[in-house]
């Protein structure tokens, strides 16, 4: 992997009409390309509004297979701009069964390999467990032309199992694809410290495994169709965080943005030479970690 690297964010607002969100999300890879990015991330779900707020199991039409027609566009969207684009799909594996699945596309327009979301929330607001099966792929990192990428979903972002797999396998990056946002209910302070425990957790897979972190989010508000409640005010906050977790790129909290940071992979040997985490990890004593508690 080169030392410099340039990746792409795309935070943006989503509506009900999955042509016009696809045409923006297309229209923003372009942008991010052309300011020189070499990886560009995607938030989660970005084909739709995010269905989730309820159970309807008409919904499941948004579903589609992979390889499938979002695949064969973003592969040739890659191809032709010679960039490896991380997409976040509705996968129908077969009629019954879903997933939530990042596909990623590598410059010759070829899937490079997908992952499938492991851990499935199941909150209001948030009833992914009515749509989505657990993923069965594992914490497998991704070979790209621009190395290897340690790809998980959203709700995964909360877990330091997930994280350090990831980069015991060898990833390079930690990607996050998410769709995340408040109950407009929520007082301001209860918002700030939602939004910040996010990028606190997130910053600290970039500490605990020394490698960059890049997590990109949707914003806009989001009505609950069922009216039962006031919806999901997502809010951005898209970030690329270094190997120390220092900020490296900070979205916006509403505005719809594609940026680019250059990233110092040099920077990952450096402190992991410091901070030799992996080194003093006491495995010998970890065995209690394959309980759900410790009773």
């Amino acid at each position: 992997m080169s030392n410099k690297l340039k990746v792409g964010i795309v935070q943006h607002s989503n509506s009900s009409d999955v042509t016009e969100n696809t045409n923006k999300t297309v229209a923003e890879i372009r942008n991010a390309a052309a300011q020189g990015a070499k990886i560009i991330v995607l938030q989660e779900l970005h084909r739709s509004l995010y269905f989730c707020q309820t159970e309807n199991t008409e919904l499941f039409d948004l579903a589609e297979t992979i390889p499938g027609p979002s695949t064969e566009l973003y592969g040739e969207l890659a191809e032709e701009l010679s960039v490896v684009i991380v997409t976040s799909l509705f996968e129908k594996r077969a009629t019954g069964l879903y997933h939530n699945t990042a596909v990623v596309l590598d410059t010759d327009g070829s899937i490079a390999g997908k992952y499938r979301k492991m851990h499935i929330p199941d909150d209001p607001g948030f009833y992914e467990k009515f749509y989505f099966t657990p993923g069965d792929l594992g914490f497998e990192p991704i070979q790209t032309s621009f190395g290897k990428l340690g790809v998980l979903v959203c709700w995964d972002q909360w877990f330091p199992e997930a994280a350090r797999l990831m980069a015991m396998a060898g990833a390079e990056l930690l990607i996050y694809p998410t769709a995340i946002g408040w109950d407009p209910r929520d007082d301001k302070d209860e918002q700030i410290r939602q939004r910040d425990a996010w990028i606190i957790s997130q910053r600290a897979h970039a500490v605990a495994n020394g490698v960059p972190v890049i997590s990109v989010n949707r914003v806009g508000h989001e009505a609950d169709p069922s009216s039962r409640s006031e919806g999901i005010q997502f809010w951005g906050n898209s970030f690329v965080a270094g190997p120390q977790g220092e900020i490296l790129l900070h979205a916006d909290e509403q505005e719809e943005q594609t940026l680019t940071v250059e990233i110092d992979q040099a920077r990952s040997e450096s402190v992991r030479r410091i901070w030799p985490y992996l080194r003093d990890r006491r495995i010998d004593h970890y065995g209690d970690l394959q309980k759900i508690y410790r009773d």
